[in-house]
């Protein structure tokens, strides 16, 4: 049988969100990004549960799955949006670690081909030994980056709801074929 089910391309979709999304996550962390860190990880437990759901034949926690597709989708267009200073959206705003530090996007400073320079603050004594953070010959600016991890998301959760709502329909005539 060469052939995969929706079923199984479910699975796979699910398996490759997972994967997609520690990336994300791993990043999201040593760049102290709260909201993204609280997002990826709720979405993990909604592919996780939408992969139990799958394997299980419980339809009801692949439709929480479809649901919360819908969500995961409008953060990323979020996230696009404010990369792309679009809407009054800015990326310098504090809004992704919740006005809590200063920090940003780690891709900021360590993107392929960045060179980072730290040059000593002029006055010491109010900045508590900080540094200002020159980068520059960056192949690909962070900005993009993180619109690309969201593009990418994106079309992964976009194809997992179109596979779920298959999968939820071959499970619902499954149900009704087995009444008599």
């Amino acid at each position: 049988m060469g052939f995969c089910s929706g079923r199984c391309t479910l699975v796979f979709l699910c398996t490759l969100q997972l994967l997609a999304v520690l990336e994300r996550q791993i990043f999201d962390f040593l760049g102290y990004q709260w909201a993204p860190i609280l997002a990826n990880f709720l979405h993990i437990i909604v592919v996780i549960l939408g992969l139990f759901g799958t394997i299980q034949y419980r339809p009801k926690y692949i439709i929480a799955y479809c649901v919360w597709t819908g969500l995961w989708v409008a953060w990323n267009v979020f996230i696009i949006c404010f990369y792309l200073d679009v809407a009054g959206l800015s990326k310098e705003s504090d809004i992704m670690t919740f006005n809590l530090s200063l920090h940003r996007s780690w891709w900021r400073e360590h993107g392929p081909g960045c060179v980072r320079t730290e040059v000593p603050a002029p006055d010491a004594r109010e900045l508590q030994d900080h540094a200002y953070i020159s980068v520059t010959g960056c192949m690909l600016e962070f900005q993009y980056l993180e619109v690309l991890h969201s593009s990418a998301s994106i079309l992964l959760a976009l194809l997992g709801f179109v596979f779920a709502c298959y999968v939820i329909s071959v499970f619902t005539e499954e149900e009704d074929s087995c009444k008599y």
